[in-house]
């Protein structure tokens, strides 16, 4: 309980100072104000943080409550693909709606300098284990394909999301990144996508073909079928007209 209220605490802070950031700008909020927008303390604030340009790196924890909120939506009706092309798009439009391009491109940019710690790359986030949870039931199923390990489709993931956050960065916010993504983000997916091997194309054709087939002789029985009742029927509607013209001759 004191783990999950530290974490909550924690996730108080960042909300908020990213809250204040995209509103007010980076550089006109202060701690002060971070800590009154979070309802939280000095004390807490400088146990998880020591200021605010530590904040900066905070973004993953803002994303990985974000995907936990996601994920306790209901979700079941959508395959692996799916369910990855959805949690990309609430996520950017989290971005596009909450985080200025400035303060995303400097994360990125204090992540490639740092010589500490990367969070975007920490592999304990709820962001890496959510998404190996979703590959893994994914080639379970056979929806993705087993080529590949878990660990493989899931760096190549986060990296072409990462790149399509960098882009949106490097070109100043000019196209949106919800739209762009929700073009490129099913065409990378679908390399993944498991195929069906050479014989199964091959029986689905034959069983195809013999159906097709099938359907073909079942027609023509049922053309002959409607003649041979056709011709019953007039032989006896024929035999019954001679009946009734004997019986009136006599």
């Amino acid at each position: 309980m004191a783990k999950k209220s530290s974490r909550n605490t924690k996730a108080r802070i960042v909300s908020a100072a990213w809250k204040l950031f995209y509103e007010q700008g980076y550089e006109e909020t202060t701690v002060e104000e971070i800590i009154f927008e979070s309802e939280t303390s000095k004390g807490s604030f400088y146990h998880y943080f020591d200021g605010k340009d530590a904040l900066l790196s905070s973004l993953s924890v803002l994303f990985d409550e974000r995907y936990e909120e996601l994920m306790q939506q209901p979700h079941d009706e959508m395959d692996c693909i799916e369910l990855l092309c959805w949690l990309n798009q609430e996520l950017f439009t989290t971005i596009e709606n909450t985080v200025s391009i400035e303060l995303l491109a400097r994360l990125f940019s204090s992540q490639l300098v740092t010589k500490g710690e990367k969070h975007l790359l920490d592999r304990k986030r709820t962001y890496y284990r959510l998404l190996r949870q979703i590959v893994s039931q994914g080639q379970e199923r056979e929806e993705l394909t087993d080529t590949r390990t878990v660990s493989e489709i899931v760096k190549a993931y986060a990296m072409f999301e990462r790149g399509l956050m960098y882009d949106w960065c490097l070109s100043g916010g000019e196209y949106s990144l919800v739209q762009y993504a929700r073009e490129m983000m099913p065409l990378f997916l679908d390399g993944f996508r498991k195929k069906k091997n050479s014989f199964q194309k091959q029986s689905t054709k034959s069983s195809c073909r013999k159906c097709s087939k099938i359907n073909q002789k079942f027609r023509i029985l049922q053309c002959r079928t409607g003649i041979i009742l056709y011709g019953v029927l007039y032989l006896r509607l024929l035999s019954f007209v001679l009946y009734c013209a004997r019986f009136n001759e006599s």
